[in-house]
């Protein structure tokens, strides 16, 4: 396969996955701020430091939720957007049409001029945004689903995959790195409503709400909520399930090709620590400490994976 090939494949997956991913930000921000003080909290910046649109913002402005919505949404100088993401992501699946099922390239393409007639107007866009948000989950599902039942299972279907998995880890990770604090929570909400609003707020955005009720049974405590985002070998957005598949799809290629790279090497040293770590040791060497680790080796692996196969 060619390289520039590879290259679309893979970050196609990524913008998909990462508009997806923006789409459930913004509604736990919504969920988060309904909670009683959720002002004097500030949470709406959590949510756009999950997102990594910090950097539109002034270090002491106060985020609202219209301002934080139309930079997750709309903003064209947040390249991170979900306008940006699924307009690169249809000029990347634009630039390999051949190596898509039609099927694919329709959940790219169908509709993609959507947000370009969004209105910016705060009335306007928070009447419109529950079926924005519902249709850019339904696109990316329908994006997985085509490619699932039609795409060959060449190279191509590893890079798309890899990119989408590389995508979800460095999600479920910046998410727990904002959220730490909700992790771990002071005295006196342990347990209470609040404590068990921010948690299911929390597995909200990754999707993992009724998933994380059939392992523990609505048992909120904060090391079973990590336990599952971090640890879960079952659910698919787990930080060891992504990498686990990222490996998997990571291992085809060296094969086809027979050789490796550091790449595989990185996503290997860190599925056999995931799989030999329990929470209580991650805990203890300190959560916070392994996720800010957990992030640099992600974009690591990124960067290995592009010099690797040149692109």
């Amino acid at each position: 396969m060619l390289s520039r090939t590879a290259e679309h494949l893979y970050w196609m997956a990524r913008y998909i996955e990462r508009a997806e991913s923006t789409a459930r930000l913004i509604e736990m921000g919504q969920r988060m701020a309904m909670l009683p003080g959720s002002g004097a909290r500030d949470e709406w910046r959590s949510v756009v430091m999950a997102a990594g649109a910090a950097d539109l913002f002034g270090k002491d402005d106060r985020i609202t939720e219209p301002a934080a919505v139309r930079a997750l949404l709309l903003d064209p100088a947040n390249t991170s957007s979900i306008r940006s993401c699924l307009s690169k992501a249809r000029a990347n699946g634009k630039a390999v049409r051949t190596a898509l099922t039609r099927e694919m390239w329709e959940a790219l393409n169908d509709g993609w001029r959507r947000l370009e007639t969004v209105d910016g107007d705060t009335a306007a866009l928070r009447r419109e945004l529950p079926d924005i948000l519902d249709w850019t989950r339904a696109r990316a599902t329908l994006f997985r689903g085509a490619a699932e039942a039609g795409m060959l299972r060449n190279d191509g279907w590893d890079f798309l995959r890899i990119g989408g998995f590389v995508e979800r880890s460095d999600m479920v990770l910046r998410l727990l790195d904002v959220k730490y604090y909700v992790l771990l929570p002071e005295t006196e909400v342990v347990g209470g409503g609040r404590d068990h609003h921010q948690w299911t707020s929390v597995l909200y955005a990754t999707s993992a709400s009724r998933a994380f009720h059939h392992v523990y049974r609505g048992d909120y405590a904060p090391w079973k909520i990590a336990d599952f985002l971090i640890l879960n070998r079952a659910f698919p957005r787990s930080l060891l399930h992504c990498y686990r598949e990222t490996g998997v799809h990571l291992d085809r290629i060296a094969r086809r090709y027979g050789k490796r790279h550091d790449c595989h090497t990185t996503a290997n040293v860190m599925i056999a620590r995931l799989e030999d770590a329990g929470m209580g040791e991650l805990f203890r060497d300190g959560l916070h400490e392994f996720i800010g680790e957990a992030i640099r080796v992600t974009g690591r692996l990124s960067s290995e994976i592009s010099r690797a196969y040149h692109f």
